[in-house]
């Protein structure tokens, strides 16, 4: 089942959070945990999961792995959010499959990076696009545009070939570029989250489907109040709360790498007994448990 609060304008609804991959301290999937964690983000805020992302730590995961927590974060919230499937990866083969396994499964809709590190000139993208969306069964798909990260940036005259392709209704924006990105939303039809947490006010007062975030682990209901803010113009009141969480966000995703810092957060919150990572992250350290810790206490989130 689709979020409740899900619509043409926001199709994944407003607010989501790409949720971590809870592993055990001998680095095997746990998936009673990541039932948890999916409990607790709908139960605060959150009408969206995104699993197996990158903040899920996708690049370490199977495939059959991908398939089962999706088929567990589905069973624990699937009738009161949407839950989408990140089946982005640099194999156009392999992101198919991971498309195919999630209709099979029962995904809400797919998250779509662009292919990384191989850097494919932008009709390699249109072309990776249409595969996985012909693999998809239908289901909407959110392109995610993070260069930072992959390598590659979605160019401008690129997104009317995507969105021509018709079951790409959304892009994650993670570009940093709030001009560009809101002449994206003049030029096409595409539902736009904010894929930065930094910017999340700022899209949204420009005109910003909802938020993915990483900080809606330890903040979605803030997130949430912040999204009605904006709709009822209540500027006033969403500045407040964008500035209440503002240490919250640089500890989270300005100190160490998110997968980590978000573990440490639900950790510390109560939600995950353990905050093992698989390599090549390293194992989290007292100094980010410490930062964190601050972080929340920071934003009035944990007391000190």
């Amino acid at each position: 089942m689709t979020s409740p609060l899900a619509s043409t304008s926001a199709p994944f609804g407003r607010v989501l959070t790409a949720m971590v991959t809870p592993f055990a301290a001998d680095g095997s999937l746990d998936l009673d945990a990541a039932q948890k964690i999916a409990t607790h983000l709908v139960d605060h805020g959150n009408d969206g999961i995104v699993v197996s992302g990158t903040t899920g730590e996708s690049p370490t995961t199977t495939g059959a792995e991908d398939g089962q927590l999706l088929a567990a974060v589905l069973e624990a919230v699937g009738d009161r959010a949407s839950v989408v499937a990140g089946v982005g990866t640099n194999d156009t083969r392999h992101s198919v499959e991971l498309a195919e396994q999630a209709a099979r499964v029962g995904a809400d809709g797919l998250l779509l990076v662009t292919p990384y590190y191989s850097k494919p000139p932008q009709s390699g993208i249109v072309l990776h696009t249409q595969a996985v969306a012909d693999a998809g069964g239908g289901l909407p798909i959110m392109l995610y545009d993070i260069p930072g990260r992959t390598g590659l940036q979605i160019a401008e005259e690129t997104y009317p070939r995507l969105a021509a392709i018709e079951p790409v209704v959304a892009v994650k924006d993670a570009v940093g570029d709030l001009e560009r990105g809101a002449w994206l939303l003049r030029e096409t039809d595409l539902a736009l989250y904010s894929g930065d947490d930094s910017l999340n006010l700022a899209w949204l007062t420009i005109g910003a489907a909802g938020v993915v975030s990483v900080v809606g682990h330890a903040a979605g209901d803030e997130y949430r109040a912040m999204v009605e803010a904006v709709d009822a113009g209540d500027l006033a009141t969403a500045r407040r709360i964008n500035l209440q969480l503002l240490p919250l966000v640089r500890a989270l995703m300005n100190h160490v790498q998110g997968a980590m810092s978000a573990k440490v957060a639900l950790h510390l919150l109560g939600v995950l007994d353990s905050v093992a990572v698989r390599p090549p992250l390293p194992p989290v350290e007292d100094a980010d448990i410490a930062v964190v810790r601050e972080g929340l206490v920071a934003a009035g989130l944990l007391d000190r």
